[in-house]
C-alpha cells in the first residue's frame, strides 16, 4: 500500500474519532472502502503501468462496482462479467492489457478475451488431441452468427493458442458474433486433405450443437490466416470436404482468407524460393495432379461459397495469388471483395494477422463492414 493511501486512511480515522458515534462508524466504513479501492488500484489490472496510462477513473469505478475489491478474484470476475461494463471501459481495458504485452498479454489471450466476455469453452470435435477448438459466445438470448478461424503455420505448426490475433476474439464478441478458433492435425502426421477435412468436421460439430451452444447455424463465416487462408479457401471452393461432413456450401455464408499465397499451388511452388520451397513440398508433395486438386483457384468454377473477402498485404506472390483467385471466383458466380493493406515481407504477413480486430487497424473496418453485409 502506498504512503498516500495510508495517509488518507489515518486522516479518515482521526476525523471520525471527534464526531458522534454513528457518524464515526460511517466515516470509518468509508475510510475502509477507500483503502480497499487503493489496494485494487495497485493490482496489475488497474495500477498505472510504467510508461503507460492508468485506466480512466470512471472505468476503475465501474470495475470495482462490478467485481469488488478482492484482487485475487479480479481477473476471473472480469472474465465472466466484463460484458456488463460500458463499451468505453471495455475498450480502455482491452487496450490497457494489450499495452502490457508479454506474460500479461498472454494472460489476456489465454483468459479468453477476458475483458469482453466469458472465457472460451474448449471442445473436442474428433478423437485426435489436435482436433479441438476454443469457442467464445456473446452473452444474450439470441443465437449468435459464427465466425470460425483457422490458424496458419505452413501446414506443419501453429496452434489456436498462439496463432490468433489477441484482439480478434474480443472484437468478434463485441460485434455480436460467436468466435471459434480451431486446431487441426499437422503435416507430416496428417495430409493437407485431412486438414481441410478437419476444418469441415469442426464446423459440422459446432452446427450440430448450435442450439445448446448459442450459435445461429444459418449464419456462418470461415476465416483463416496464411496456411489457414488456403484451407478455408479450399473448403469454400471444393465441396467434397463439406459433403464428407454432411454439410454443403448452403451451410456457409462467406469465406475470408487472410494473406494466403497458395491458392494456385503449382504456380506458387514453381516460383517459391529456397526459404518456402521445402514447406510447400512437405505439404503438397511433387505430384502435380495432387497439387492442382488442392488449389482453390482451380476449383473456383461454380459452385462455391456465395461470398468471399480476400485480405492481403503487399507481398508480390500473395497479391498475385489473391487477384487470380478473385477473378476465378467471380467467374464462378461468387460475390468477391478484396482488401489490400500496407505491409511487406514476413512482417507485413504477420501484422495483418496480429493486428486484425484492433480498432485502429485499417483491415478491421473492412472486415467489419463485410461481415455485417454477409451475416446481417
Amino acid at each position: 500500500m502506498n504512503g498516500n493511501a495510508k495517509g488518507l486512511a489515518r486522516g479518515c480515522v482521526e476525523s471520525a474519532m471527534i464526531v458522534h458515534k454513528d457518524i464515526a462508524m460511517n466515516t470509518a466504513t468509508k475510510a475502509l472502502t477507500a483503502l480497499a479501492a487503493a489496494a485494487v488500484l495497485a493490482t496489475p489490472i488497474l495500477a498505472q503501468q510504467r510508461g503507460g496510462e492508468r485506466l480512466p477513473a470512471e472505468c476503475r469505478e465501474e470495475i470495482v462496482a462490478l467485481c469488488g475489491t478482492d484482487r485475487a478474484q479480479m481477473r476471473s470476475c472480469l472474465g465472466e462479467k466484463a460484458a456488463e461494463l460500458s463499451e468505453t471501459c471495455r475498450t480502455a481495458l482491452r487496450e490497457r492489457m494489450q499495452e502490457r504485452g508479454g506474460r500479461e498479454g498472454a494472460g489476456w489471450r489465454d483468459g479468453g478475451a477476458a475483458v469482453v466476455g466469458a472465457r472460451p469453452q474448449t471442445l473436442s470435435y474428433g478423437s485426435d488431441p489436435l482436433q479441438a477448438l476454443d469457442l467464445w459466445v456473446p452473452a444474450g438470448a439470441q443465437p449468435a452468427p459464427l465466425v470460425l478461424f483457422v490458424h496458419g503455420g505452413g501446414w506443419k505448426r501453429g496452434s489456436k493458442d498462439n496463432a490468433t490475433s489477441r484482439a480478434l476474439p474480443g472484437h468478434m464478441l463485441e460485434q455480436g458474433y460467436a468466435f471459434a478458433s480451431i486446431d487441426y492435425r499437422l503435416v507430416p502426421d496428417a495430409t493437407v486433405e485431412q486438414q481441410a477435412a478437419d476444418v469441415a468436421a469442426s464446423l459440422a460439430y459446432l452446427l450440430e450443437k448450435a442450439d445448446s451452444l448459442g450459435i445461429d447455424r444459418s449464419r456462418v463465416v470461415l476465416t483463416g490466416h496464411s496456411a489457414g487462408a488456403h484451407l478455408v479457401a479450399l473448403v469454400g471452393t471444393d465441396e467434397r470436404y463439406l459433403r464428407a461432413a454432411s454439410l454443403s456450401f448452403a451451410d456457409i455464408d462467406g469465406v475470408m482468407p487472410n494473406d494466403g499465397a497458395a491458392y494456385d499451388v503449382p504456380t506458387q511452388m514453381a516460383q517459391a524460393g529456397r526459404f518456402m520451397g521445402s514447406t510447400y513440398t512437405d505439404a503438397f508433395g511433387t505430384d502435380v495432379a495432387r497439387q492442382q486438386a488442392l488449389s482453390p483457384t482451380l476449383h473456383a468454377a461454380a459452385p462455391n461459397a456465395p461470398s468471399f473477402l480476400l485480405l492481403h498485404v503487399q507481398r508480390e506472390d500473395g497479391v498475385a495469388q489473391a487477384n487470380a483467385l478473385a477473378v476465378a471466383l467471380k467467374r464462378g458466380g461468387s460475390l468477391v471483395e478484396t482488401g489490400s493493406f500496407e505491409g511487406e515481407g514476413l512482417k507485413g504477413h504477420a501484422d495483418i494477422n496480429r493486428k486484425l480486430g484492433e480498432p485502429d487497424y485499417p483491415a478491421t473496418a473492412v472486415m467489419d463492414a463485410w461481415l455485417k453485409g454477409v451475416l446481417g
